[in-house]
């Protein structure tokens, strides 16, 4: 189970939500989705709370169907170029998350320069920028709706849209990275990555762990570090990477610092702060306004949310 530390730059979580709270309300507020709720009119939580329903899925699914059609100021007041397609927990076998710019650019990647810049903070004399970054992901196919608007895997969408800066820092280019079918997509990767200055790695540990031995097998070494002299962190999330440790340390033949992150569809929501915390710091001004649900009040027919003012450690929540 994952746990968090709830804290952020300012040092005032709860206020922080408060103004991501305001700030998505007042974007909203002429969407279909505001105007129903009646967004311009709602000045506080306890309205917020009382006019908007707890949503799943299926209940803003009919909204998502509009947005893909090409419809605009549906659930979001720009217009809509991308969906995440994710594995649904919903009646659905896939979810698609609309993703707009505005999530890209204050979730997605400012979340990955807050990580960056707690990297250095934690580890100031660290060399990680002067070689590549590879980030190993799963599908990368992107389909296209119209001519407008395209679907696939966010780590597709993230590739696309990355700014130029972080071209520069990545390894393979996007052809190979976009590859879609996998086991060609395993040998390009190792081809063409196991002769450059890779210093991070990113990735669910076990689509990493078969990069690393393919790269193992084609180099004709027994570890990774004489591969990558200069690799310094290993990036992972997904899964709980407990299980997994033992083997990268083996592999891998040197020590590194491994740091863990909550990266989705729906949103970047947390990463460890240093190395040695067992939970992750939960990211609250970064676009998402986060209402609690503790587990007992799940299925009710009026369930109650609480906020992060009230939230326990220890007590299991949905959110």
């Amino acid at each position: 189970m994952r746990s968090w530390r709830i804290e952020n730059w300012s040092g005032n979580p709860v206020a922080s939500q408060m103004q991501v709270l305001q700030e998505l309300v007042s974007a909203g507020q002429y969407t279909v989705f505001g105007k129903k709720y009646g967004f311009s009119s709602l000045f506080s939580l306890k309205e917020f709370k009382k006019k908007v329903p707890i949503q799943e899925y299926d209940d803003v699914k009919p909204y998502i169907h509009q947005m893909m059609e090409g419809e605009e100021n549906i659930l979001w007041n720009t217009p809509i170029s991308w969906f995440a397609k994710s594995s649904g927990t919903t009646s659905d076998k896939s979810k698609f998350i609309p993703i707009s710019n505005e999530s890209l650019q204050e979730n997605h990647f400012k979340a990955s320069k807050d990580l960056l810049t707690t990297y250095y903070n934690n580890f100031p004399g660290s060399d990680l920028l002067t070689g590549k970054g590879l980030v190993i992901g799963g599908s990368h196919q992107l389909s296209k709706v119209n001519e407008a608007i395209q679907y696939g895997d966010l780590s597709a969408i993230l590739m696309q849209n990355t700014p130029f800066w972080g071209q520069w820092l990545r390894t393979p280019e996007l052809s190979v990275a976009l590859l879609d079918e996998w086991e060609n997509k395993i040998e390009k990767l190792a081809e063409v990555t196991s002769n450059e200055n890779v210093t991070s790695l990113a990735g669910v540990p076990t689509w990493t762990l078969i990069l690393l031995k393919r790269i193992l097998e084609i180099r004709n070494k027994k570890t990774i570090k004489e591969v990558w002299p200069n690799l310094e962190l290993y990036i992972n999330g997904g899964v709980s990477f407990i299980p997994y440790r033992e083997q990268f340390e083996k592999i891998i033949g040197g020590p590194i610092n491994y740091l863990e992150i909550y990266n989705a569809s729906e949103g970047f929501f947390a990463a460890q702060e240093k190395p040695e915390d067992d939970g992750m710091l939960l990211f609250t001004e970064h676009g998402i306004f986060y209402e609690f649900m503790p587990v007992e009040e799940y299925g009710k027919e009026d369930p109650q949310t609480i906020g992060l003012n009230r939230v326990e450690a220890g007590k299991i929540m949905h959110w």
